[in-house]
């Protein structure tokens, strides 16, 4: 980056203009843009509040951010599990794995085991000791 660059997106900054705006005015990316910003202290007054005073999401209590490291949403494993269970439909689910039964033919989706082959117990039962024919 250069030293016209920093100069332009400081100024942009005192603006009140955003970092894709800036980096696609100056043709850098995004990410150069708010490290810059976030190193020499150009982020919006909101974000400064919400780094500084963070509090946990589920319980309240005041949460001390450490410079460097990636932010706090939560006290406690115990906090973070709360407010997760709580929160199932903000839970992005990836792993999502559709297959057939190899017993019953039945069309079947699973969250997070790539490996399953039965829809239940009893199709694995009736797979791995016979009766596969029963159905």
């Amino acid at each position: 980056m250069t030293s016209e660059q920093k100069i332009m997106i400081e100024e942009y900054r005192k603006n009140g203009i955003g970092y894709k705006q800036i980096a696609k005015d100056i043709g850098i990316s995004v990410n150069s843009v708010k490290t810059y910003c976030r190193r020499n202290n150009l982020c919006s007054d909101d974000l400064q509040n919400r780094i500084s005073n963070s509090v946990c999401e589920q319980c309240g209590k005041s949460i001390v951010q450490r410079k460097g490291k990636k932010h706090k949403r939560f006290c406690s494993d115990r906090c973070r599990n709360k407010w997760w269970n709580a929160h199932l439909d903000q839970v992005k689910r990836k792993a999502n794995y559709e297959y057939v039964c190899p017993v019953c033919e039945k069309v079947f989706k699973v969250y997070g085991n790539s490996k399953r082959k039965y829809c239940s117990h009893d199709c694995y039962i009736k797979g791995r000791f016979g009766g596969a024919s029963d159905v």
